[in-house]
């Protein structure tokens, strides 16, 4: 086909470019360079945490907490433009249902078009389900190294902040108090809670100004 619209291009030629670029044939052996594709764990963030444009930038990652005879795993994304806690789900188990439904309801809500989700490499992260849900929706997956909580210091810094500033000061009378709590905090977070690194704005005070920023534009 390349042959008939005028380029002079080789068999090999073809194959390097197909390789470079993850690209494989519809016959034997796709499935597993399928999988084999799967298994690659770069740091795509590389501690590059200001991003350009809402979207661009999701950071994940999963803490505990015990109340009572209980563990409960709170997994949270963050949107790394405005560092604003996106989506955020509760779970007695901490199991790639946990990550996979946090992460669908901020792609629902949000609908990214040019995605990088950064993690840690959490067995909930890596398994096959949930990064051939991301691979599905074109999703790019980034990965902390081994070892190196920097990696993701936004979201450490995250759960510090909930734990200091909220769940460590209440004595929860019940679970539905302890989840309320976790839902409240998060709303003071983008709401009402100024970051430095926004130039002391909230977060959805920060997306509202690209929001605005990007409407003048388009005017002009």
């Amino acid at each position: 086909m390349l042959k008939d619209r005028g380029y002079k291009v080789g068999q090999q030629t073809v194959a390097d470019i197909m390789h470079e670029n993850g690209w494989f044939a519809i016959g034997g052996g796709a499935k597993k360079l399928y999988y084999m594709n799967l298994e690659r764990k770069e740091n795509l963030l590389n501690q590059q945490f200001t991003v350009s444009k809402p979207n661009e930038v999701w950071v994940s990652d999963v803490t505990y907490f015990k109340y009572k005879n209980n563990i409960f795993y709170i997994c949270v994304i963050i949107d790394l433009f405005a560092r604003k806690v996106i989506a955020c789900r509760v779970s007695l188990n901490n199991s790639t249902q946990l990550t996979r439904g946090t992460f669908l309801s901020a792609y629902k809500d949000r609908q990214p078009e040019d995605l990088t989700f950064h993690s840690d490499r959490g067995c909930n992260y890596t398994s096959a389900t949930f990064r051939l849900c991301l691979a599905e929706l074109k999703v790019k997956q980034s990965f902390s190294n081994p070892g190196n909580p920097y990696n993701n210091s936004v979201m450490e810094s995250f759960f510090k902040s909930t734990k200091t500033e909220r769940l460590y000061r209440t004595d929860f009378r019940s679970e539905r108090e302890f989840r309320e709590a976790v839902k409240e905090y998060i709303s003071f977070y983008n709401d009402k809670r100024p970051h430095s690194v926004l130039r002391y704005r909230t977060p959805n005070k920060c997306e509202d100004d690209y929001v605005r920023k990007q409407a003048a534009l388009q005017k002009i």
